[in-house]
């Protein structure tokens, strides 16, 4: 049987019922996927996986990811009881890469602040930002990590729209052609747009704090689209509130749903998102139907082709003899 968190596109649906029994959660909550879970031989990965899940699922082969981001799925727990994990990367990459160029550009212009005043105080009050709206063309964009995302970035940015790219990453020697490597101190002083494509990790938790926000110019836009913790939010708040920095357009945070409330919603250079860059319609089906050539895969008795924990392997063959 085959367990997904979240519906998925019909065109994905309909191709996972042809695999075998499909269901799919009465809500991406905790509570509902250890509930509803049962027999699952597959789970289609698109909210945090209970870490009992693993232990109450002898027969779970695979935690399949629909996206690329890895912090959903409890790997080392995976990995010891021999259960596959695998994802789909890059198949979003150009969504989220679009998503970081508009809200750049919004914020450039002022977007939230013109929208505001047009709709509250008419259109003279409205006009007025436009005296002080910027343009993207030959900005210095910042990218810290350099995967599938920052790559698509890489092309729009300065094939769009001649920016110079700057690349922190743990990985210089794959930095683009035309990309400049710079140190993390570097990249937040010298960049005009800083937008945070890393992933989330013990290392990168926290990395954009207050010492990274006061290095940034005070007219210079932070994007994040990678995942809320890697910035310190009250440290940001602080940097909005004080004019430290020009504005962040902000589509993961912290605490998800952002509870209502937050200093964020106060602040009238912040573009929310509710953790929507990397979906559309088009990008919901090239994510499914990396799932489901995944899923096709491991019902043949094969291995996934993006394998995440080979480590696991040994142990999922003893559990299932005959497969891959």
């Amino acid at each position: 049987m085959i367990f997904s968190t979240h519906p998925l596109h019909p065109e994905v649906t309909a191709a996972l019922q042809t695999l075998g029994a499909y269901r799919v959660a009465s809500a991406p909550t905790p509570q509902a996927i250890v509930a509803e879970c049962g027999d699952a031989e597959m789970i289609v990965v698109r909210a945090p996986i209970p870490v009992q899940v693993i232990a109450q699922m002898p027969g779970l082969r695979a935690l399949v990811r629909h996206g690329a981001g890895l912090d959903m799925v409890p790997l080392p727990e995976a990995t010891a009881a021999g259960v596959l994990v695998c994802n789909v990367p890059g198949a979003n990459a150009r969504t989220v890469a679009e998503h970081v160029i508009w809200t750049a550009l919004a914020l450039l212009r002022r977007y939230p602040q013109v929208n505001h005043d047009l709709r509250a105080h008419g259109w003279t009050a409205a006009r007025a930002h436009a005296d002080h709206g910027r343009e993207i063309s030959g900005r210095t964009l910042g990218i810290l990590g350099m995967g599938n995302i920052g790559k698509a970035l890489t092309g729009m940015a300065m094939g769009g729209f001649g920016m110079t790219v700057l690349s922190h990453t743990r990985t210089p020697s794959r930095v683009p052609q035309g990309v400049m490597a710079v140190g993390f101190d570097a990249l937040f002083e010298q960049s005009d747009i800083v937008a945070i494509c890393a992933p989330l990790t013990d290392q990168t938790r926290g990395i954009v704090d207050a010492a990274a926000l006061a290095r940034m110019r005070p007219d210079a836009l932070l994007i994040n689209i990678a995942r809320g913790p890697l910035v310190v939010e009250a440290a940001l708040v602080d940097a909005l509130s004080r004019g430290a920095l020009g504005g962040a357009a902000l589509d993961v945070f912290d605490t998800q749903p952002l509870p209502m409330g937050h200093p964020f919603f106060a602040l009238p250079n912040v573009l929310l998102t509710p953790h929507q860059s990397g979906v559309t319609e088009e990008s919901m089906l090239r994510m499914g139907q990396g799932v489901v050539a995944e899923v096709r895969r491991l019902v043949a008795g094969g291995l996934p082709e993006n394998l995440v924990n080979p480590e696991a392997v040994t142990l999922y063959r003893q559990r299932f003899p005959g497969s891959c």
